[in-house]
């Protein structure tokens, strides 16, 4: 697949800097359409997920030519996905439960014929359902979708077609450049009235044949009054996590995963790693495997992100993570190792957030501890700022929003 997204943090600043003029009025009126090409939104999610290009640096560039009122809807649209991590930080069971509500949904597939051809007609987009065909195939082909037409295709999956949603939640994770646990998991819950009890998102006909052009015709035998998808309740908001120091004294190896490859925060602040390895978490977002393109642009951005640092991350370590099939244990053996050759006594790694990557961080962090390596995880001031107030629904955290644009506006790029 000849990707519509290269890998790199030039191509990022290009589009951001192509996107600005257009981040005020011209986004607020466009941003719910499904345009072929998608001109009509900033397509910067795959770098701002893996942190190519920061959240902090959109928000800069954004702001500094509109006044927050002007560009309120593309500043919101940014924060959602900081809200999602953060609601999903204090709350780390509902990424476990999904993970086994796809488990026994699979395992439905195995044993139940109709519910087989009904999943692989959805995911060829092959079920005579026009939009939902297009945005399946396009979703495939390219790795990138309308955040509206995954709305709509989230509601059509579960409510037209009866399927559970933890499967699609698993076809977009592994097909998304920009596949976000916490964005993916908690946008479909949020569709099929689970992250908001009981309040469930409707794909209609006339909505979709205005927001498309009407470029699907007439879109008929749509659900048009489905009841919430059944699962447990919210578990009570916990604690935020805890950003962990590193010791400057320390000889130190640094783990990237594909959560944060712009690691000049750290550096900057003093870091001075002897050798740099990646720790990602790629194969581990599904139990099937994960889209080609989805391996190859994190491969790419990897590479990317080692050209523009240099020798600032030290001798090149392992790039674990990266490959399809690539076991946990396997992963896990491979940095232990590192940590020895290096003869690291700590290895720092920004905060790897609630998902595959920081599944596969927690067995590497036993791993060096029991082999008396210190591990830390420091947070990006960013998301050590604005998690936090993720506690209840994005309302009340949009009313926090204000001030964190107040902090942002005075720091550097990372």
């Amino acid at each position: 697949m000849q990707t519509e997204f290269p890998p790199s943090r030039a191509e990022g600043l290009e589009r951001l800097r192509d996107f600005v003029p257009h981040a005020g009025r011209d986004y607020a009126v466009r941003r719910n359409h499904d345009e072929p090409g998608h001109a009509n939104v900033s397509r910067l999610s795959p770098y701002i997920r893996h942190r190519i290009v920061t959240e902090d640096e959109v928000l800069q560039a954004v702001l500094g030519r509109f006044a927050p009122a002007t560009a309120e809807k593309f500043v919101q649209e940014m924060f959602w996905r900081t809200y999602f991590k953060g609601w999903l930080e204090m709350r780390p069971s509902v990424w476990t439960a999904y993970r086994a509500g796809l488990a026994r949904a699979q395992d439905r597939l195995a044993t139940e014929g109709g519910l087989r051809k009904g999943w692989e007609r959805a995911c060829a987009g092959a079920t005579g359902i026009a939009p939902l065909d297009h945005w399946a195939r396009e979703l495939v082909e390219t790795g990138y979708l309308n955040n509206h037409a995954r709305m709509w295709f989230a509601s059509i999956w579960t409510f037209t077609l009866g399927l559970p949603w933890e499967l699609g939640a698993d076809f977009f994770l592994r097909h998304l450049l920009d596949g976000d646990p916490a964005s993916n998991t908690l946008g479909w819950r949020w569709v099929v009235g689970l992250h908001t009890p009981g309040k469930v998102y409707v794909a209609r006909a006339s909505n979709i044949t205005k927001h498309t052009g009407g470029r699907f015709g007439e879109v008929l035998g749509l659900a048009t009054d489905p009841a919430p998808a059944e699962g447990p309740a919210n578990p009570p908001c916990g604690a935020p996590p805890v950003s962990e120091p590193w010791e400057a004294s320390a000889r130190t190896g640094l783990v990237l995963t594909e959560d944060d490859l712009s690691p000049g925060w750290l550096l900057d602040d003093g870091l001075a790693p002897v050798t740099t390895a990646v720790a990602a978490g790629v194969p581990h977002r599904s139990p099937l495997a994960v889209a080609p393109h989805v391996h190859a642009f994190t491969r790419e951005a990897v590479a990317d992100a080692r050209a523009r640092y240099g020798a600032r991350l030290g001798q090149p370590g392992p790039e674990t993570g990266l490959a399809p099939g690539e076991t946990r244990a396997a992963q896990t053996e491979a940095l232990v190792a590192w940590a020895r050759a290096h003869r690291l006594e700590q290895v720092v790694a920004p905060y790897p957030p609630v998902g595959p990557s920081a599944d596969a961080f927690g067995d590497i962090r036993d791993a060096l501890l029991a082999e008396g390596v210190r591990v830390a995880t420091p947070i990006r001031p960013f998301d050590q700022r604005a998690w936090p107030h993720a506690t209840h629904g994005f309302f009340r955290f949009k009313g926090r929003i204000p001030s964190l644009l107040g902090a942002i506006r005075g720091l550097r790029a990372a």
